[in-house]
């Protein structure tokens, strides 16, 4: 098995690509061993000394660290992941969907809030993906949208100007009634 890595724009996380699809629908985050009960794969590489972070997305896993050097994470990462693949052992074992992540809006703005929803969809969650990342709508409250960024986009340098240069500009194009976007 040959499990392809790819550069992110944050520097402190890697996207490994398995050549498989990895998760079905949506993205996981899981930023700590007892997060990450129901996910093997994602358990085993936060045990990995120097991981902070790990995302399944469509057909990739973003891992992020600390400061430890990615020449010696790498290998270790590569190898649980070669080896869970491998096994063709379940991502996901009962339920895995992290608790408490509910969003807030007037029912009022149903309309503008599906609009909203689609765009990130459509428009931005694919270029997100591309960087290792994803993007989730958390809220809309007084014309400005809280979204939270997740995998290789969590503190990644460039997720403020991701958030106001491209998100903010193509959310105000389609809903004038935008005056911001800030991150949740």
């Amino acid at each position: 098995m040959f499990i392809q890595t790819e550069a992110t724009p944050n520097p402190a996380t890697l996207k490994f690509l398995p050549g498989q699809t990895v998760l079905a629908n949506g993205a996981l985050e899981f930023q700590s061993p007892e997060s990450a009960t129901a996910a093997p794969l994602a358990q085993m590489l936060l045990s990995i000394p120097g991981v902070t972070s790990v995302m399944f997305g469509p057909d990739f896993v973003s891992v992020t660290k600390n400061d430890a050097d990615w020449a010696h994470l790498k290998p270790a990462v590569l190898g649980v992941i070669m080896e869970h693949f491998a096994s063709q052992a379940p991502l996901l074992v009962g339920e895995a969907r992290p608790a408490g992540e509910g969003e807030f809006f007037d029912p009022a703005d149903s309309e503008v809030v599906a609009t909203i929803k689609e765009l990130i969809e459509t428009r931005v969650r694919p270029a997100v993906a591309g960087d290792g990342g994803d993007i989730v709508f958390r809220g809309f409250k007084d014309g400005v949208v809280f979204l939270k960024m997740k995998g290789a986009c969590s503190g990644c340098p460039s997720s403020a100007a991701t958030l106001k240069n491209g998100i903010e500009n193509l959310l105000r194009h389609f809903l004038p009634q935008i005056r911001g976007v800030e991150q949740a």
